[in-house]
């Protein structure tokens, strides 16, 4: 009713309005005082001021893709005492909410035979004690204006790091052979020995090179079964966060230079910066600092 009288006053009169309305003339004078003087506002009124500046900087900070639960998570380590159904509520009245996830799984795997296919060696169990333990790898399609291209991760399951990704315009093994000499750079000074890759039965991951190369590095090969998006759930729920917080969001895309450039920033976020429930709402590279530093190691460095 205030915003409603501001906007007729100079036509009618506050008085006027009032009579009609059901609010007083001093009533409406003490919320424009309030308005003009923010020491006559209450306590709440005046921390919800300062919360809304921290909650729009934390939410544009990382790529307004975080709800009000990762915003909470994120004030809460910044030092500020505030509770979650607080945070819903400014984000209500802000207009400001986290992206939402759309259909779950996009089949990509083209193999129909297990014929001399590696066995599955996690089924379906993706908790590890430490990182280099167990790797997860998938590939992903994006549309563009010049065509499909596709995006190709390798995850530590430990912290769900990103350690080796690559875009590519074509399905061929090279390009997930790419992301997994970059995953292996990045690792080999913690010892690759006993390290699980997993993957699904797509022929990219089933061709000789790219088990040549498991082989070579020391690496046990792991592959799920056919058709079934559980048996590699960790890589499609990364590759899930990619297509929500990047691709659907960000798009449409030109050509393979923008999603390579907007993919290689949203790693370095997502390894450094983003909240991620399921390791105690920490970014994946403090979750594998805390684990180094708990052993009195150095944390491996991971350049992505």
């Amino acid at each position: 009713m205030v915003a409603f009288i501001d906007d007729h006053r100079d036509v009618y009169g506050v008085e006027p309005i009032c009579a009609v309305l059901p609010i007083a003339p001093s009533t409406y004078h003490w919320h424009k005082a309030r308005q003009r003087d923010s020491a006559l506002r209450s306590a709440r009124a005046r921390r919800d001021r300062d919360l809304r500046g921290h909650i729009r900087r934390v939410w544009q900070t990382n790529h307004s893709v975080y709800g009000a639960r990762k915003v909470w998570h994120e004030l809460r380590r910044e030092g500020h005492q505030v509770a979650r159904c607080t945070v819903e509520r400014l984000m209500r009245q802000m207009g400001l909410e986290g992206v939402t996830r759309s259909r779950a799984w996009t089949t990509t795997t083209d193999s129909t035979s297990s014929t001399g296919r590696p066995a599955d060696l996690v089924d379906r169990v993706f908790t590890v004690a430490a990182p280099n333990r167990l790797w997860v790898a998938d590939y992903t399609f994006v549309a563009t204006w010049r065509g499909f291209c596709y995006t190709a991760f390798v995850i530590d399951a430990y912290a769900r790091r990103i350690v080796g990704w690559r875009c590519s315009t074509h399905q061929r093994a090279e390009f997930v052979l790419d992301a997994l000499e970059q995953a292996i750079y990045d690792r080999t000074r913690g010892g690759l020995d006993g390290l699980i890759h997993h993957s699904d039965a797509g022929s990219q991951y089933l061709a000789i090179r790219y088990g040549d190369r498991l082989v070579d590095a020391g690496i046990n090969p792991s592959v799920g079964s056919v058709g079934d998006s559980y048996d590699n759930s960790l890589a499609e729920t990364i590759i899930g966060l990619y297509k929500t917080e990047v691709i659907r969001r960000r798009g449409p895309w030109r050509g393979i230079d923008d999603v390579e450039f907007a993919t290689l920033e949203w790693v370095h976020w997502f390894n450094t910066r983003r909240l991620f429930g399921p390791i105690g709402y920490i970014p994946p590279a403090e979750h594998e600092a805390n684990h180094y530093a708990a052993q009195g190691q150095l944390t491996l460095p991971v350049h992505t």
